[in-house]
């Protein structure tokens, strides 16, 4: 469930991405804590770019061990993975079909039609934001983004902002 960003949400993101926040929509993920862990973005920014990756990850702990498993390989292991196993194609495909329904529910833009994040649905090209999409939809969605989230420990009920700015 998207919830509204407030101005501490954003303070947060700022502080989490080292950047000030744009085109925010609302916080499509949470830290157990209660802080930012996704944030859903709009389709076209305020500046006219199209920007595709509907939802982001913000969370600075996440990102760092998606990165880890992105240069350990896990990228190419689910890649040869998908071209295995009809059931995970077909799985991520209703992954990529549902991303672009509900971004064109919001805002249809015209240069990223059929364009969802992370390689969907034939590759797996960023981790990050297949783990943004299962976060924001909860598990069972996005077959690669919960299995990349599974890789890192990620553990719903735990806190992951411990010792990190607030």
């Amino acid at each position: 469930m998207i919830t509204e960003a407030t101005a501490k949400d954003l303070e947060v993101m700022q502080i989490q991405l080292g950047r000030p926040m744009r085109d925010v929509l609302g916080i499509a993920a949470r830290c157990v804590c209660g802080n930012p862990l996704v944030v859903q973005t709009r389709p076209r920014l305020e500046s006219g770019e199209p920007f595709p990756t509907f939802y982001y990850l913000t969370h600075p702990w996440l990102s760092a061990r998606l990165s880890t498993l992105e240069a350990a390989g896990l990228m190419a292991q689910l890649q040869q993975r998908l071209a295995l196993e009809p059931e995970l194609q077909v799985a991520y495909l209703k992954a990529h079909e549902s991303y672009l329904a509900e971004r064109e529910q919001l805002l249809s833009v015209e240069e990223i039609v059929g364009i969802s994040a992370g390689g969907m649905p034939t590759r797996v090209k960023c981790l990050h934001a297949l783990a943004a999409h299962s976060l924001a939809k909860g598990p069972g969605l996005n077959p690669i983004g919960d299995i990349a989230l599974i890789e890192v420990g990620f553990d719903p009920k735990a806190c992951i902002c411990k010792g990190q700015a607030e």
